[in-house]
């Protein structure tokens, strides 16, 4: 989620244009350029956005995350209600119909119940977007395959951490199981870096990894920890991405980052979400994508996103 913290009208306006035309490139999507005779033009389009391969499926390397949809913000109720009131049904379709316009293939929805009244208007106007289902109920995949049609079936990475601190890993994989029997692809999400390495190290049949650059369960898994903070915060610690991005670097299985922007903490300007998007793609691997959550109230944070991955995100 980025936000602009500027309430100045004139200087909010000219700010967001002033970066759709220098970064975003839409003004270059509209220039006319001389072609010989006075006139002719040629319309200059955007790069492809660059892409990876999870099973079957060709996604774009950023996936739109589901978090500003259901209303969480990680910033407080005030900023959950505005986002719970700016995502009705309506406006997430236009939402994700922007995204694939923007050349990003896939969006990443947790509970098929919160989802299906936009999937299913999306698909009858004819998107041809790909979904990750969310989710930790391993007797209720089948029913959230059929109802949703999802590409692939996540392990919730709260549920995971929990599940793992609770020495119930075995409940993990047999989701996993579970959700091949469907004839989906199966991953699994963590907040907990050791978690992803042990599912590696064990060799379980994962397709792919969620993996949170954050480690905001530390004080569930981590119970007899002295973690000094306010009621309302979250432990988002700086180093938590390296530490992240250096087990992605280990594991042989496509992963997609969430949390790069550290739910909004790295989005006081567009620089510094620049700068978040930049170390995410230089510090996983090349088969690697991220997941970003996007509330695009007063900003085009759609086609910022896709031009940051398609300048930054392009594979060596």
């Amino acid at each position: 989620m980025q936000t602009n913290k500027q309430h100045d009208d004139r200087i909010t306006v000219t700010g967001r244009r002033g970066f759709l035309a220098q970064v975003v490139g839409l003004a270059a999507a509209t220039a006319l350029q001389p072609k010989g005779t006075v006139g002719a033009a040629e319309l200059v389009a955007p790069a492809p956005m660059p892409t990876i391969q999870i099973g079957k499926h060709r996604i774009s390397r950023l996936v739109a995350g589901s978090n500003p949809i259901l209303g969480y913000s990680y910033a407080g109720q005030h900023a959950d209600r505005h986002m719970k009131d700016y995502y009705t049904p309506e406006q997430t379709v236009k939402f994700l119909q922007d995204c694939e316009r923007a050349g990003i293939t896939t969006h990443q929805f947790a509970d098929p119940d919160r989802a299906l009244p936009y999937v299913r208007p999306l698909r009858e106007h004819g998107s041809k977007m790909s979904f990750f289902c969310l989710h930790s109920q391993r007797e209720k995949i089948k029913d959230a395959v059929e109802r949703s049609q999802p590409i692939a079936m996540v392990h919730h990475g709260g549920a995971t951490d929990r599940l793992f601190a609770a020495g119930k890993a075995s409940e993990v994989h047999d989701y996993v199981k579970a959700a091949h029997d469907c004839g989906v692809l199966a991953g699994v999400s963590a907040h907990n870096p050791d978690c992803i390495k042990r599912v590696a190290d064990e060799g379980w049949e994962v397709d792919f990894f969620m993996t949170c650059f954050y480690f905001l369960t530390r004080k569930m898994v981590h119970k007899d920890a002295e973690i000094p903070m306010l009621d309302f915060g979250l432990p988002f610690f700086k180093d938590d991405p390296k530490a992240m991005t250096q087990v992605v670097r280990q594991v042989k299985q496509p992963c997609f980052g969430f949390k790069i922007l550290g739910s909004g903490r790295h989005c006081s300007n567009q620089q510094t979400v620049r700068a978040a998007f930049k170390f995410a793609f230089e510090n996983i691997k090349p088969t690697d994508g991220v997941i970003v959550g996007m509330f695009p109230w007063f900003f085009d944070e759609v086609s910022a996103n896709a031009q940051f991955t398609r300048e930054l995100g392009k594979r060596a």
